[in-house]
């Protein structure tokens, strides 16, 4: 009678389950996150005219939005290292809940610009938390796996919860798209607290410094990489309009988008299913696949199968990115994770707010087609670091799963 469960137990160790139900909750946060930032740009022509502003002044939402993630990320972790994970994830979670309700029922703009960088902020802790967080729930051969899980909530909302945001706000108003994340952000606060387990921060000890996490042999060439490859892709992705007009794409702008976002979510399944054994293999071939869609874009980027071609490899490539930059961060830093991840958002958000700044120089002093080639530019250098940091950063990983 004893046979079976000995054989039971012993099958353990070699075959864990991932948590899956806790780590989607991890993933619909992102969800949340990457939904509540950007579906302003979607909702933009509607919140304009009931608000009497200006479109750019909606595009302001976004801008107070990214500001507040990139003050907040890092000194925020680093004070709040030694709370207990879940209460302090939950918060970060609710703050979403509390601005979504206030865009929802304000008439101030003022107020709502306030209520985007308080918003900015909890994203700005959450995303250092995920990454960390999926990594805890598992052994160390399944913490890139997890991690992948956790970060699918990015793809998912670009791809699917924007378009879907923007047809609810177009159909029955804004203010009820508002309110309807507000209700997903309600039911997420029950499922992290009925599915995530919790666990102690760190000890007085053991806290990391910003400036001994910085030290760690490895973080700042990871930190460069992540940099430079979301640099590349919001200069691309921030002026996509104007990207496909040498293609006489413009009419089908959403299919463009949609083309992208679907391939980002088949990039991030093969990354999810490979990173534990291959991911200095598969930082590379990122970099390389969107470095060809910058080449693509650059030389063929009015033949409409070449831009389709290299839109395709481009969402392809990003994908995955996050999971590998935030896999690497994680495994480099050791008990300094959550630091570390608040520097990825960091560089992630400085990078999104200078894709804005040196995309539209380069569009208004230099014209589209240099996007293109400053984007192969920054992928190159990208590259070659991440080449160099076989040391450190991205060592071979022969780790089977």
């Amino acid at each position: 009678m004893s046979t079976p469960q000995k054989r039971a137990v012993s099958k353990r160790p070699d075959h864990p389950r991932l948590p899956l139900a806790a780590l989607l909750a991890l993933a619909m946060s992102g969800f949340i996150t990457i939904l509540t930032e950007a579906q302003p740009a979607g909702l933009l022509p509607q919140m304009s005219a009931e608000l009497a502003v200006s479109h750019s002044a909606i595009g302001q939402l976004i801008t107070v939005y990214a500001i507040g993630s990139l003050v907040a990320a890092i000194p925020l972790t680093a004070a709040t290292q030694h709370f207990r994970r879940k209460p302090l994830l939950l918060c970060a979670i609710a703050g979403f809940a509390v601005v979504n309700t206030i865009t929802a029922l304000t008439e101030s703009f003022a107020i709502m610009l306030l209520a985007r960088f308080v918003a900015g902020v909890s994203a700005g802790l959450l995303w250092a938390m995920i990454a960390g967080y999926a990594a805890r729930m598992v052994p160390d051969q399944l913490k890139g796996r997890a991690i992948a899980i956790a970060m699918v909530g990015t793809p998912l909302a670009l791809s699917i919860g924007i378009p879907a945001g923007t047809l609810t706000g177009t159909v029955i108003g804004w203010r009820i798209t508002f309110s309807i994340m507000t209700a997903l952000t309600v039911v997420l606060v029950g499922w992290v607290w009925a599915k995530v387990p919790d666990y102690p921060g760190t000890t007085i000890s053991g806290r990391a410094s910003i400036r001994g996490t910085l030290a760690i042999s490895g973080i700042k060439s990871v930190l460069m990489v992540t940099l430079l490859f979301v640099l590349a892709h919001n200069i691309l992705y921030t002026y996509i309009a104007p990207l496909v007009v040498p293609a006489g794409l413009i009419r089908k702008l959403d299919i463009v988008l949609l083309v992208f976002g679907g391939m980002a979510i088949a990039g991030i399944v093969i990354v999810g299913y490979l990173i534990g054994r291959w991911l200095r293999a598969l930082t590379l071939a990122c970099i390389m696949l969107f470095a060809m869609a910058a080449l693509l874009l650059a030389i063929g980027g009015e033949v409409p199968q070449l831009f389709w071609l290299a839109t395709g490899a481009w969402g392809l490539a990003f994908g995955g990115a996050a999971t590998l930059f935030q896999t690497a961060a994680a495994n480099t830093s050791g008990q300094a994770s959550d630091v570390a991840q608040s520097m990825i958002v960091t560089a992630w958000n400085l990078a999104i707010a200078g894709g804005g700044i040196v995309g539209g120089l380069l569009l208004e002093h230099s014209g589209v087609g240099w996007l293109s080639w400053s984007v192969l530019a920054l992928l190159l250098l990208a590259l070659g670091i991440a080449f160099l940091a076989k040391d450190s950063a991205f060592p071979p990983n022969q780790s089977a799963l």
